[in-house]
Formats: C-alpha cells, sequence, structure tokens
C-alpha cells in the first residue's frame, strides 16, 4: 500500500502576517505595562511602610485617657522627632501597647500636685486650657517630684482616668520609648486637623 502526501500550501497575505505580528507586540505590551504597573505598586507600598515607620507614624486611640483632646479609635499622625515640649501631646511605648499623653514637664523639672488637681512644674502653675476637669486622679508618687535626666513627665487630659506619670506603674518616659509627637487627627473626618 502506498501513502499518498499531499502538500498543502496555505495562502497567507502579507495583511495577515502584519496583523498577527501587531498582535504579538500588544501582548508584549500589555505584559510590561501589567509588570511595571506591579512594581511601582510594591515601590509605592515599600516607601509608604517606610513613611509610617520612620517618620510619620500613623496611630489609633485607644481609651479616653486624652478625652475631650482625642476620642477613642481617632486616628492620628505623628512625627519623629527629639524635640519634645511643654504640651505636646506624644506617643510612646509601655508593655507592648502604645499610648498617647500629653508632656507635663522635662528632664530635672520639679511637678507638683495639689489637692485640687493644679499641677506646678518649678513652682509655676500649669495653664492647661485643654483640659475638661482638675483632677489628682491616680498619683503613688512622692510630690514634689523631680523628673530624671534623660525622661518626660507625662498626663492623659483626662485627670480622673489617666493612668500615668502619677503612678510608679508607667511612671516617667525615657526618649527611647517615644514615637514621636502627636500632631494631627485624621480621622474622624469631623476632627480632621492639628492637635492643640
Amino acid at each position: 500500500m502506498k501513502n499518498n502526501k499531499k502538500d498543502v500550501y496555505v495562502n497567507i497575505t502579507t495583511n495577515q502576517i502584519e496583523a498577527e505580528l501587531n498582535r504579538e507586540k500588544a501582548k508584549r505590551r500589555n505584559k510590561s505595562t501589567v509588570k511595571s504597573t506591579i512594581a511601582i505598586l510594591i515601590v509605592a507600598a515599600a516607601a509608604t511602610i517606610l513613611v509610617a515607620t520612620l517618620l510619620l507614624p500613623v496611630m489609633q486611640i485607644s481609651g479616653n485617657s486624652m478625652n475631650p483632646t482625642l476620642q477613642e479609635n481617632d486616628i492620628v499622625f505623628a512625627v519623629k522627632t527629639n524635640n519634645l515640649d511643654y504640651g505636646d501631646v506624644c506617643g510612646f511605648y509601655y508593655s507592648n501597647k502604645i499610648l498617647i499623653k500629653r508632656v507635663i514637664a522635662k528632664p530635672l523639672d520639679t511637678v507638683d500636685i495639689d489637692g485640687g488637681g493644679n499641677v506646678y512644674i518649678n513652682g509655676k502653675l500649669l495653664d492647661e486650657p485643654y483640659i475638661d476637669k482638675k483632677s489628682f486622679g491616680d498619683c503613688d508618687i512622692k510630690l514634689p517630684y523631680q523628673v530624671p535626666e534623660g525622661m518626660y513627665f507625662v498626663m492623659g487630659d483626662n485627670r480622673s482616668t489617666s493612668i500615668d506619670s502619677r503612678s510608679t506603674e508607667i511612671g516617667c518616659v525615657s526618649q527611647d520609648e517615644i514615637i514621636g509627637k502627636v500632631f494631627f487627627t485624621v480621622w474622624p473626618p469631623a476632627d480632621f486637623g492639628t492637635i492643640k
């Protein structure tokens, strides 16, 4: 038996070849665009994480110790700084948590608090327009109290409920524990703006 082979000729036009080449080029362009887009998104995400971690940490408020200035679940920005001043709100690490309090006294200052909750720094009454009600609160330190070198004395704005440097449980905060100065509320929208 003889095998008959027939030659098959395909008649392809120049237009068909060009169309197929254009389709292949388009596929390569699309793949390249997708790869570039993914690379850009990865770089942007990494940059955002670095900025949020190193320069502008984002924190969510937990608890009511900073009422009325900050409410539970508010989302705030902080800026990394070694330059904290009286009245600045700062975030710091404490026992695997982040706490938010206000700087009341700097290193080597003397803090005294009377029974009515009035705070004195180096013998001068502290003006505190950010609190609604003064309170002696949970205080088990010996007053007057001298802030140790390299430490900050911090208190919450809601003095009756805040556990802060008045308590030996938390005590003063060292420079190394401070995340940064909390300066801006981003959530909720009604509270959007700088923190006073």
